[in-house]
């Protein structure tokens, strides 16, 4: 069985909890920050629990050898 390629922007985007969850970053972080407020640009930093589980194998599938913690 040949080796599954990796998409690189997946992989840039996700990552996995130390409990195991999938995180995800939020959008609109590095396009036209100089308009939102500091509040707004500070909330962008944080990353979010995945629940859609169509979207988990998505990623799953897109980037197989994600670091599973």
């Amino acid at each position: 069985m040949p080796k599954i390629k990796t998409h690189k922007c997946t992989a840039k985007r996700f990552r996995y909890s130390g409990s195991g969850k999938l995180l995800r970053t939020k959008q609109m972080k590095s396009h036209l920050r100089r308009n939102k407020s500091k509040r707004t640009k500070r909330l962008f930093d944080e990353m979010l629990v995945v629940e859609s589980k169509g979207l988990q194998r998505r990623v799953a599938r897109l980037a197989p050898y994600l670091k599973k913690k």
